[in-house]
């Protein structure tokens, strides 16, 4: 009996130190080696002509650095196309992540960024598979264009990268100088990508527009819904169902200006309201439902066939020929006056509340641009041009309305589009959950306090309500624009969006202002949480794992945006007595019980589309 007893109690000891090595590996992190770049490693290629370079560098911190290149000429001179190159070996390194709309961040064969004033950021971002930055490289020139990339070398499995500068026509000058941001610290990708946005935002001409409330709030867009055949009466009619769910504000998109409805811009360029007829009536029957207003327009174009076509004969960058429209030239003074008088027009005599501004991207020189200030041009650089119209347009229409709304959508966002606009939107994705999601996601990690809004999500009227309802949940951590047509929706349909807007609305606080925990961008973020000191939400996108990183949590909330009913949560600390509260996607309470929750795996069952709520 004793020697039984004897035996048992070695297995168990036996066993117990099994689990205890088991858990100790499970916590164990990799030893993740630096992948330090220092100056002397950089190689400059192309002709630098009469300009010399040099670098220097500045630590800031272990794995943080700054390495700044600066060329100079004795007399002004065009600067050649060069090319910044190093190189480092691919250890622990299993994604990257680029402001690009692409959803592929784990294709290293080859990849670039190309940025300026008006578009993308100028980032690449390296990461492990636990989502810890390896290696990461910004860049503080915003405002002219750069073409940052990389390959992957098969003869030596190197990553190779480069930042190519002056690839289109630049005006002559006596001095360029630019500093590389290298960062191989041992945090989060996402924490990496956070500080280089707080550096761009410190820096002077990078400084982020202030962002009205209003702007933080779920919208109605007339996009998908109405497309350019708006009609007045079927708008306003929407507005007062939207207004009825929670959406605050309307965005009129793109046809007021024209009777033309073929989708190009021919005959953009007056901006008067063909379509809609007494725009001031229009605006105020929205005011008088309770929601704000914002207007669409194309920033740079006049259409071939628009009365002021003949006005700015001379004054273009170039022509749009598939789309019917030329590109105005802002480094003439009359032009840029022009385009904000447009606008402060619109704002003073129609009582806008916001702009929806599109197109910016379309400002560019290229082979046939004269880079100089003359002949009536007082800007060389197009680049700089654009961000003194941008700056000028802020100016003047903070002086009318300092609550004004400014959208802009990828790609026309980065540090210098911060300061520009207030709200930055997922560029089109019509009907796609997933692509939406990823968009916001990656509009989210860059944007700092700007406003990020979704693409207007739309879906089919014959959609399971289920399905359906997969359209608000992938993009929960951005501000909801929905466009699809209330009116004719399914009952069901529009009680799931009044409650998911509702719930969105209600956790507004955690979802945008929260710890942003964004997970596995290479597999298009299957987890993304969001959470304050007493509340943790989570959107399940896959079939992975929930492990709250933060502990002490009063409630947490699992938004089972998937089709299947299986919810894991992998629990860090004891909760203790819990109640447990599951709900369908139409917000109606299905089951609820209480449950020890203490550390470790627990297993629940969520209808698609539903919610788990665990409350201390």
């Amino acid at each position: 009996m004793y020697r039984n007893i004897i035996i048992m109690l070695l297995l168990f000891a036996f066993l117990s130190s099994c689990k205890q090595v088991r858990h100790k590996h499970s916590n164990a992190k990799a030893i993740l080696t630096p992948l330090v770049i220092e100056a002397d490693q950089i190689e400059v290629e192309g002709d630098t002509g009469p300009f010399d370079y040099s670098f220097e560098t500045k630590e800031i911190s272990e794995g943080l650095s700054v390495i700044i290149f600066k060329i100079t000429s004795v007399v002004p001179a065009q600067p050649p196309e060069l090319t910044l190159k190093w190189s480092f070996p691919m250890v622990q390194i299993d994604a990257f992540w680029t402001s690009n709309i692409d959803v592929d961040k784990v294709t290293f064969w080859s990849s670039a960024v190309t940025s300026r004033a008006s578009s993308q950021v100028p980032l690449i971002c390296f990461l492990d598979n636990a989502d810890q930055n390896r290696f990461m490289f910004a860049l503080s020139d915003a405002l002219n264009k750069v073409r940052s990339g990389f390959y992957l070398r098969e003869e030596d499995a190197r990553i190779h990268c480069s930042v190519k500068l002056f690839t289109e026509p630049t005006p002559d000058l006596t001095e360029y100088r630019i500093e590389l941001r290298f960062d191989s610290r041992n945090i989060s990708f996402y924490r990496a990508i956070d500080d280089a946005v707080d550096w761009w935002a410190a820096m002077d001409n990078y400084l982020p527009a202030q962002v009205p409330e209003q702007a933080r709030l779920p919208m109605y867009s007339t996009w998908y819904s109405f497309h350019q055949n708006l009609n007045v009466a079927e708008v306003i009619r929407e507005c007062r169902l939207g207004k009825e769910i929670g959406l605050e504000s309307v965005i009129v998109d793109d046809g007021w200006q024209t009777m033309d409805s073929k989708r190009g811009y021919a005959f953009t360029g007056d901006w008067k309201p063909e379509r809609i007829g007494n725009m001031k009536a229009f605006v105020d029957s929205i005011h008088n439902i309770g929601m704000k207003f914002l207007l669409w327009y194309s920033l740079p174009f006049i259409g071939e066939k628009s009365g002021s076509f003949d006005t700015f004969k001379g004054k273009y960058l170039h022509h749009w020929e598939s789309q019917g429209t030329w590109v105005l030239d802002p480094r003439y003074p009359d032009v840029r006056e022009h385009i904000i008088e447009t606008y402060e027009y619109a704002l003073r005599d129609w009582g806008l509340d916001g702009f929806k501004l599109d197109f910016l991207g379309r400002f560019y020189a290229d082979d046939k641009t004269i880079l100089t200030a003359e002949n009536g041009r007082d800007y060389a650089s197009v680049n700089e041009a654009v961000d003194r119209l941008m700056t000028d347009i802020m100016e003047r229409l903070r002086a009318i309305r300092p609550d004004i709304m400014i959208e802009f959508r990828q790609p026309y966002i980065g540090p210098l589009m911060r300061k520009y606009g207030n709200m930055f939107r997922a560029a089109d994705c019509p009907d796609m959950a997933v692509v939406n999601r990823v968009r916001t996601t990656d509009l989210r990690i860059t944007s700092g306090n700007t406003a990020v809004h979704s693409d207007m999500f739309m879906w089919h009227k014959e959609d399971p309500v289920e399905s359906a309802a997969l359209q608000i949940l992938n993009i929960l951590f951005s501000v909801p624009q929905l466009s699809v047509r209330l009116d004719s929706i399914p009952a069901d349909h529009l009680l799931m969006a009044r409650h998911w807007i509702s719930y969105w609305k209600e956790n507004r606080n955690i979802l945008l202002d929260g710890k942003f925990i964004p997970t596995h961008p290479g597999a298009l973020y299957p987890l993304i949480m969001a959470y304050d000191e007493n509340k943790l939400i989570a959107g399940l996108y896959s079939e992975v794992v929930v492990s709250p990183t933060a502990e002490d949590l009063q409630v947490i909330d699992i938004v089972n945006a998937k089709q299947s009913q299986e919810v894991i949560i992998d629990m860090p600390c004891n909760m203790g007595k819990a109640k447990i509260s599951i709900f369908n996607c139409l917000g109606e309470l299905i089951e609820q019980y209480s449950k020890w929750i203490g550390p470790g795996v627990h297993k629940f069952y969520v209808p698609p589309s539903g919610l788990l709520r665990i409350a201390k």
